[in-house]
């Protein structure tokens, strides 16, 4: 029998809803646009997005936040950031003992993604 108890994850201030259409398919409604809209602005600022590229591309798409730390700014500013990012729908956390970690909520790289869908 085992002692190892999976730890729920903590819920965004907003849960993560895919965004939209692709922009080639219809034009967006208002409150479509205004969830796109919040999910580029977190990520408009160069040091949010490192820190989203950071939890994207670490192994198994999940980071400690003492991994991710190194962006050039302080702990807290760090903290702040990542707030913002959990905010908008873009990652979800789960602490661990006295470290938290960063997931990208799956559903919002493949949203983006189809969103972004190329034409030619």
């Amino acid at each position: 029998m085992s002692n190892i108890k999976a730890l729920p994850l903590l819920e965004a201030s907003e849960p993560a809803v895919p965004c939209c259409p692709p922009l080639t398919e219809r034009p967006l409604t208002a409150e479509e646009a205004e969830r796109t809209a919040a999910m580029f602005k977190a990520l408009g600022d160069p040091v949010r997005l490192r820190l989203f590229s950071a939890v994207a591309s670490h192994e198994g798409g999940e980071a400690c936040v003492c991994d991710i730390s190194d962006v050039g700014v302080s702990q807290p500013t760090v903290s702040h950031h990542l707030k913002k990012l959990k905010e908008a729908g873009l990652l979800t956390s789960e602490r661990r003992g006295t470290w938290v970690y960063y997931r990208v909520e799956p559903s919002v790289m493949a949203a983006m993604g189809r969103m972004l869908v190329t034409w030619g």
